[in-house]
């Protein structure tokens, strides 16, 4: 099970090792060859005993369904080699929890654990993603009501009268303008990161010693 050990948060590599994860998958699932049906059996049954090997033999047998089933949603918003972990996930809780199933057809079983694991994910990845719109969106309304209040006010507006303005409660209100906040500090970090100071030139030493000071 050393290819499935590490957690999706430890995946988040560039798209060359993603695919030369998946190929290693691929060429894993070929030299395991298929089961038999009395091996199948066997292996599930210690498998529902929590018999590592037994799992892992399963595991392997079974991954070009996963492999499969990962290429038919792959343009769907998460990579193939991403579908192609989640799918682990399910085939190994599928290869865990059949034999108390009460189903009789291990490989319609896995197919449909496995199947719900990548389409669960897929869904939370497309929920991540519009609430990242909504979240900009919302950013940026609050911005420009920022902008408007306080050259009217002619100083910065509350949260209050923020919040009236843009008929939110003030609890987002809040929450938005940390975001903002947040995000304008990241953004001046990065710019901080780019600048050398030894790359400035004073003009005189009278400024230099305003720096100073």
């Amino acid at each position: 099970m050393a290819a499935f050990s590490h957690s999706n948060e430890q995946s988040g590599g560039d798209g060359r090792e993603d695919d030369d994860e998946l190929q290693a998958l691929v060429r894993g699932a070929t030299s395991a060859g298929p089961l038999t049906k009395s091996e199948e059996e066997t292996l599930l049954m210690r498998a529902a005993l929590g018999d590592r090997s037994s799992q892992d033999r399963l595991v392997a047998a079974s991954l070009d369904l996963v492999i499969r089933l990962a290429a038919a949603r792959k343009d769907q918003g998460l990579s193939q080699a991403d579908l192609v972990q989640e799918g682990s996930i399910g085939l190994l809780e599928a290869v865990r929890t059949f034999a108390d199933s009460g189903e009789t057809d291990f490989a319609r079983f896995a197919e449909a654990r496995v199947s719900a694991q990548m389409d669960g994910a897929l869904a939370a990845e497309a929920a991540a993603v519009r609430e990242g719109e909504l979240l900009v969106a919302a950013a940026t309304d609050y911005e420009r009501a920022q902008l408007v209040m306080k050259e009217i006010l002619h100083r910065d507006p509350s949260a209050a009268e923020l919040a009236e303005k843009l008929e939110w409660t003030v609890e987002r209100t809040l929450f938005v303008a940390q975001v903002v906040a947040d995000a304008r500090l990241r953004y001046d970090e990065e710019m901080l990161a780019f600048i050398d100071p030894e790359a400035i030139v004073l003009e005189d030493d009278d400024e230099r010693s305003e720096l100073d000071c």
